[in-house]
């Protein structure tokens, strides 16, 4: 993404709104339905990979690997299957879902903040979601790809495709909860992996798809917290004063950058990994709790944002003086007989946040969606 002229863009004030896409703002997980949609056995091959990536990134923790970079390994299948720049576009735009509430929430935090996405997907399915929220693409940092720039051949194609289906079959590996490192995983589970890395280290780096796997580099992990601290030398603005909501494990560094900041994370219907870091949770189906947090956060920072989610009842949001009556009767109406669930994320009660959380994820964003990392 292209930063120059960011700052004749902006809007809002002193405190900044940033949010990863996928989760918060969308049901989407678009690599998922890209997949899934354009390359037989796509979601098999997705779940494969999407798991692969998890382990590389969380247990092994293997050098110069990051979460995210599923992105990445998928492009060679999906350009074997005829995917190009303007499919993935054209398709993006066809499937946007939003999460109820999302575009008013976005529109909201613009009338007095600095907000941006930062967002691990394709740069095409943010051009299509900024276009769909009214949302100012110039705040936003994704994955930026060009597909048309590789050209294979059909019979390299046809080798791609092979691999893909291999993939396909694979059986599903299994992550122990305490699992530490790649010994503690099943035999069967090593051997995955191994195959695996033949594959992107070996097989399909003799191809032309080899540049796809070399070149582009996906917004996650590390590139999320960077992002971060981009917008803050572009904005001014201190980790202090800023707010990140997140649900992923490609969240991970940016809340911890925020949090020792001394900003804000947030957990939207986070996963097991997002909520490890995060220092507030969010389980609910729509964002007008995002809409609340944005304006404590606004008004009051951190601590006063703390002091609401302390007392959260209509009558603690009431005598807080922060929320102005138009969003606490909206979140009534949303929720006429019981709030949804927003807390600070502790030890003792993350394992029963962890629970409710990954149920809520499923019910949001359907039951493959919601169990990916």
């Amino acid at each position: 993404m292209d930063f120059d002229g960011l700052e004749e863009t902006m809007t809002g004030g002193w405190r900044q709104f940033i949010s990863d896409s996928e989760g918060p703002i969308t049901k989407n997980d678009n690599a998922f339905e890209l997949c899934r949609d354009m390359i037989e056995n796509g979601a098999e091959l997705f779940r494969t990979v999407s798991q692969y990536d998890d382990i590389l990134s969380n247990l092994i923790q293997r050098p110069n690997y990051k979460a995210g970079d599923t992105l990445k390994l998928i492009l060679p299948f999906l350009k074997a299957y005829g995917a190009t720049d303007s499919s993935i576009l054209e398709y993006s735009r066809k499937n946007i879902m939003t999460i109820p509430g999302a575009k008013k929430t976005m529109r909201f935090v613009q009338e007095f903040m600095t907000p941006f996405i930062v967002a691990t997907s394709y740069e095409h399915f943010i051009s299509a979601l900024c276009d769909a929220i009214g949302f100012p693409l110039e705040n936003t940092y994704s994955t930026a790809l060009d597909m048309d720039v590789i050209k294979t051949d059909p019979c390299e194609g046809d080798r791609i495709k092979a691999i893909a289906q291999e993939i396909a079959r694979m059986e599903e590996m299994r992550l122990p909860e305490n699992a530490r490192s790649i010994e503690d995983l099943r035999f069967q589970d090593r051997a995955t992996i191994h195959r695996l890395d033949e594959i992107f280290m070996e097989d399909l780096m003799e191809m032309s798809v080899n540049q796809l796997l070399m070149d582009i580099n996906p917004v996650g992990g590390e590139e999320k917290a960077s992002a971060v601290m981009d917008i803050r030398r572009r904005t001014g603005i201190g980790l202090e004063d800023t707010m990140y909501i997140g649900d992923s494990i490609t969240d991970v560094q940016a809340f911890q950058l925020v949090r020792e900041g001394g900003g804000l994370s947030i957990s939207f219907n986070g996963n097991e990994y997002a909520l490890r870091e995060a220092e507030i949770a969010v389980i609910a189906d729509n964002t007008i709790v995002t809409s609340i947090l944005a304006e404590a956060f606004h008004k009051a920072g951190v601590e006063g944002t703390n002091a609401l989610v302390d007392d959260w009842t209509v009558e603690g949001i009431r005598s807080t003086g922060l929320i102005n009556e138009y969003l606490l009767r909206e979140l009534v109406k949303v929720f006429p007989d019981q709030l949804p669930t927003l807390a600070r994320v502790t030890p003792k009660n993350i394992k029963a946040l962890t629970r409710q959380s990954l149920a809520e994820r499923r019910l949001v964003r359907g039951e493959i969606i919601g169990g990916l990392g």
